[in-house]
């Protein structure tokens, strides 16, 4: 049971009363039992909790700091009006706003109640229980109790490079419908013929068709189309490190949903691969535009592991899954010991049956550091900062001269220059 201000307010009229007017037992006795009756009065002609009908939708979606309203339902089965307070209980990282509903529900009615979430990062939150509060008609007392009503909150990774998207999907089609290579290569694919024109390639010639023809005709070729690209995630304790606002692992995500959204535009297929001790998320088999869907639910739940990766167990996971010559895009960190211990061994089985990029997430207040001197204390700091940037210079070149083409960018342009990057790939031929 539970009492509001109300009954208090009158208790303290009646004590009054008792102190001014009638001050003896029998005034006691008197506020008692006109207290007493009111708060029975209220208990008697109170709604049933168990005739009201509550429910939240199971899933809802939202990108990450975005506001969306969430519904709750109330029916009320019973023969009484319901009258009280609703709760909607959502935990603190969801930022619930408005959250706390008045109810007055007649009979056989129902009420919608909306509560605004803005989560601030990604991942499921899980609704708690709903707590409802019924009072009696006077106001004066009631009965709390909290029902267990299934929700969720997912919130979506926050794809800031959405906005390119667009851009590098027109910039693929224009490359594939008027701009042609003339590259002859494995993995070029034959479009038409045209004249030749001074500076072409003599080797683009084909003898058979100018034999043919009027005129001498050079074959041309469009970017390659239905290729594989593979995109591993690191998720071990190197994805963990705070990069501007975010983590490493929030920067290869933006960069991985671009990516895959420009590879799926023009019709290749996409793997990923979150991993670290073990498969974290996977999306496989999913193309065109239900990929990008696919791949943000997969990834609005991945967090950084503080534990080494195994790039062996990594490796052999990549292998079962890609059995044709695919485009292998590891995201990963290039400190020291990643690059010696964890790459270098297991980059050759790779390259051999895939051609392998890797893409690493740098720091820009390392790089400002370096380069910063003005107090005192700053040659400390920027002689820590070109420790490590001289260290990832370092490992750049050594993966280069395994064959590995590597991109190591901030946070803000990752997205941007892998996408460039492939587009690269994709014009030359290079798949």
């Amino acid at each position: 049971m539970v009492v509001t201000g109300r009954l208090a307010l009158v208790a303290a009229v009646a004590a009054l009363f008792v102190t001014l007017v009638l001050p003896s037992w029998l005034g006691v006795l008197l506020a008692t039992a006109i207290l007493a009756t009111l708060v029975l009065t209220d208990l008697a002609l109170l709604g049933d909790a168990e005739t009201l009908d509550i429910s939240r939708q199971p899933l809802t979606t939202v990108r990450t700091g975005r506001a969306i309203e969430v519904e709750l339902t109330v029916l009320n089965q019973g023969s009484r009006t319901a009258r009280g307070t609703v709760w909607d209980d959502w935990p603190d990282s969801a930022h619930a706003r408005h959250r706390a509903h008045e109810l007055r529900l007649p009979p056989n009615t129902r009420i919608r109640f909306h509560t605004e979430l803005t989560p601030a990062y990604r991942g499921d939150r899980i609704a708690g229980p709903v707590t409802l509060r019924l009072l009696g008609p006077l106001g004066m007392a009631g009965r709390q109790t909290r029902r267990a009503v299934p929700a969720r909150l997912r919130a979506l990774p926050p794809f800031r490079g959405e906005r390119l998207l667009a851009s590098k999907v027109k910039r693929l089609q224009h490359m594939e419908g008027r701009n042609t290579t003339t590259i002859r290569g494995q993995g070029t694919e034959f479009d038409s013929f045209r004249e030749y024109v001074v500076g072409d390639d003599v080797r683009t010639i084909d003898w058979r068709a100018t034999a043919r023809a009027d005129d001498v005709l050079v074959r041309t070729w469009r970017p390659e189309r239905n290729r594989h690209v593979v995109m591993l995630l690191d998720t071990g304790r190197v994805s963990a490190g705070r990069v501007g606002a975010g983590t490493r692992l929030d920067a290869m995500i933006e960069a991985a949903l671009l990516l895959g959204g420009l590879a799926a535009s023009v019709g290749d297929s996409v793997d990923l691969l979150a991993y670290d001790r073990e498969v974290r998320a996977e999306v496989r088999g999913v193309g065109g535009k239900r990929l990008q869907h696919k791949l943000m639910h997969a990834l609005a739940g991945v967090t950084p592991n503080l534990v080494d990766t195994d790039y062996l167990g990594l490796m052999r996971t990549t292998l079962q899954r890609a059995r044709r010559r695919s485009l292998v895009v590891w995201f990963t960190h290039l400190d020291a010991a990643t690059v010696q211990e964890g790459l270098l061994p297991v980059l050759p089985v790779l390259t051999r049956r895939h051609r392998v990029l890797i893409v690493s997430v740098t720091d820009p207040d390392v790089a400002a550091a370096a380069t910063h001197r003005t107090a005192a204390g700053d040659p400390y700091t920027a002689a820590a900062a070109e420790n490590i940037v001289a260290e990832h210079a370092i490992a750049r070149e050594t993966l280069h001269r395994t064959g590995v083409r590597v991109i190591a960018e901030s946070p803000a342009r990752l997205p941007e220059v892998l996408a460039d990057e492939y587009l690269e790939l994709k014009q030359t031929g290079a798949l």
